[in-house]
């Protein structure tokens, strides 16, 4: 923060807002004689249209072209009129507790195991729509609904970059709402991709435009940075960027209020000055006194018709407004003089959807909602099909694909990597691992090799983690003496796969229940087996002292088969928070469902039973379906079929096929 190019000071602006009855108040932190502070800004409206010159956007004929993952906006369309209600409308959860009452992580936490409906929770707006079907009277995408939507308030200083923070926020708020995954980008790929420089001020519209074309990485694969680095992101940057499949120029205010209650928040320009570095909470509105500064975009998550304002999240820290936010009046500093811009639909990476599968299925950003599944299976005994659900057509159908391989022992665990977003999976081929992937450019599987142990005996966990760049792949894998045995392949030449050490004892199944969790700097890695006595344990890698494994609980009974585990949504407050680790195992020929709260308490707890002539869990994952959980089951006659929760409980689903 720069020192005030005003010679006015907080007593002078707070006197003047007083007396002018402009209804804001200054930031609690600042002293009456503090400077008022300056922030750095940046925007260049660009190629930005006037409001007015920007036709009626037509959302009913956008909503018919485009499939839509979330089902509580699904709903919302509906109830507007805007779209036609489908024959399978998948809902949300059932349930959720009172936001007034209880804190946002409460709110995520498992209270949501309740089953009955809560009026005005799920399936309603957050308001009444007016007369007419228009949009609704308030909204505010910080918490709709009773859940969080939008990332962590960032700060540009000191450079002249807020055009790369609001085209950030968009991909991120968009992401989350469309496919209900948190994400992390990086607003310096962006930036330094497009060759500014700190000092450059920028277009956010230019900004989604390059991102439309190069997509936009994670900070690990190439962070921000106000130094002027080369611009120099990891090799893998092809599979860890969310796409952008287009934005959407939106001029009136109806339609942007539209927009926002139907789709999600929107970029806008607006004119700086000399006031608006002190806001703290209220409706800003300038003092007569004030100097105009400046261009600057903001990202607008929400508004309200009773007072008539936008609530924005700005690029100056949690230390400026409330919390990193403020309300902007309508009209003020041509706020609503050009046009604003939402993001129409967007693709996310592997690199954020990975902790969120296990197993022998993963959601891939294939099809026009991208969100297809794919899944792989023994079939004829030791061959391996790949199949996959077409997700954006009615009636989700499954697609037998290529036939590869001739060893397989068992069920294949698939992962989606940062190769180009290549699909790669491991599996069991008599005593030894082995390992092929899916070539993106060819649609081609090929075979990546044998190695590990000379007596494995298990199915592998198998992931893409966090050390490297690419990051390493990590399998663990039970072997013949009941112990689990870890492997890692760094991923750059030589391309070789080295022994991590065994551990444990008494193991009668290992499995896919293998994640690189949100713990710690480094992130642990954390599984769970199933012991000689038919109980799980859970075990995790301390990565932050020196990679060593620790001996977790042991839960359960009567396990028959290794599980699937995830660190699923439930429990996240924002992109960096830990989720809940989520997992399903077979008991006696159904599914039990385990939940940890790893947001307090750390214990395991059983949520439920279903299912029904059930071997094995063969893969769990939590996609674009709203906030539902997803099963994959071996049944005892060797056909594959899929369960899956949402609201109202677990639902059985159709036989896929056979994995004999």
């Amino acid at each position: 923060m720069a020192p005030s190019d005003s010679p006015r000071t907080i007593a002078d602006l707070q006197a003047e807002i007083q007396s002018a009855h402009l209804g804001w108040s200054v930031h609690p932190r600042l002293k009456p004689t503090d400077p008022i502070p300056v922030y750095p800004l940046g925007g260049d409206r660009g190629n930005l249209p006037p409001a007015d010159a920007v036709p009626h956007v037509d959302l009913a004929a956008i909503f018919r072209a485009t499939p839509i993952n979330n089902p509580l906006l699904v709903q919302r369309r509906i109830e507007l009129g805007l779209l036609e209600a489908p024959s399978e409308l998948r809902t949300f959860r059932g349930s959720l507790p009172d936001a007034a009452a209880t804190t946002v992580a409460n709110a995520l936490g498992r209270t949501l195991e309740l089953r009955t409906p809560v009026a005005g929770r799920i399936g309603t707006p957050a308001s009444p729509p007016p007369s007419g079907g228009g949009p609704a009277a308030s909204v505010d995408w910080r918490n709709r609904w009773g859940w969080p939507w939008i990332t962590s308030v960032r700060d540009q200083d000191p450079c002249e970059s807020c055009w790369a923070f609001a085209a950030t926020a968009l991909v991120e708020a968009t992401t989350r709402i469309q496919h209900a995954y948190w994400t992390h980008r990086s607003e310096g790929d962006v930036h330094d991709g497009m060759g500014a420089k700190c000092a450059n001020g920028g277009s956010a519209q230019a900004a989604l435009d390059w991102i439309k074309q190069h997509g936009i990485c994670d900070p690990d694969c190439y962070p921000y940075r106000t130094d002027d680095p080369p611009y120099n992101p990891t090799p893998d940057r092809s599979g860890r960027t969310v796409k952008l499949d287009d934005y959407q120029l939106i001029g009136s205010m109806s339609d942007q209020k539209a927009w926002i209650d139907t789709v999600g928040p929107i970029v806008t320009w607006f004119d700086v000055y000399t006031d608006f570095g002190a806001v703290g909470t209220g409706v800003y509105r300038k003092t007569p006194s004030a100097t105009e500064r400046g261009g600057h975009f903001m990202l607008v998550v929400g508004y309200d018709d009773a007072i008539g304002y936008w609530i924005c999240k700005n690029s100056w820290g949690t230390g400026f407004g409330d919390g990193g936010f403020c309300k902007v009046a309508y009209g003020e500093t041509g706020i609503d003089s050009y046009a604003k811009i939402g993001a129409r639909s967007v693709n996310p990476d592997p690199w954020t959807k990975r902790r969120f599968h296990s197993g022998n299925m993963i959601e891939s950003g294939d099809g026009s909602a991208h969100r297809n599944f794919e899944m792989l299976a023994t079939v004829h005994g030791n061959e391996i099909q790949h199949w996959w659900r077409d997700n954006s057509t009615p009636g989700f159908p499954w697609h037998a694909a290529t036939v590869f391989a001739n060893d397989a022992s068992v069920c294949p665990t698939l992962t989606g990597t940062t190769y180009n977003r290549n699909f790669e999976c491991v599996y069991l081929a008599g005593s030894r691992l082995h390992h092929y992937w899916l070539d993106q450019s060819t649609d081609k599987w090929n075979d990546g090799g044998i190695f590990g142990p000379t007596d494995a005996a298990g199915v592998p966990g198998f992931i893409q983690g966090n050390y490297g760049a690419p990051g390493n792949f990590e399998v663990v894998v039970r072997t013949a003496d009941g112990k689990l045995n870890h492997w890692w392949r760094t991923n750059g030449p030589p391309w070789t796969w080295s022994d991590g050490g065994r551990f444990g004892s008494g193991v009668m199944y290992s499995g896919p229940a293998l994640i690189q969790s949100n713990y710690g700097t480094k992130g642990n890695l954390e599984l769970v087996c199933v012991l000689n006595s038919g109980q799980m344990q859970h075990w995790w890698r301390d990565d932050d002292h020196g990679n060593v494994w620790h001996a977790g609980p042991t839960f359960g009974a009567n396990c028959s088969s290794a599980p699937c585990m995830i660190e699923g949504q439930y429990g996240m407050g924002n992109e960096d928070a830990i989720g809940n680790f989520e997992l399903c195992v077979a008991m006696g020929g159904r599914v039990q469902h385990w939940w940890r709260n790893n947001s307090g308490g750390m214990a395991w707890s059983m949520s439920a039973t279903f299912g029904h002539d059930v071997q094995a869990v063969t893969a769990l994952i939590q996609g674009s379906f709203g906030f539902n959980l997803e099963v994959i089951v071996l049944r005892t006659d060797g056909m594959l079929q899929h369960y899956w929760r949402d609201g109202t409980g677990w639902h059985e689903g159709p036989v896929i096929g056979s994995a004999r």
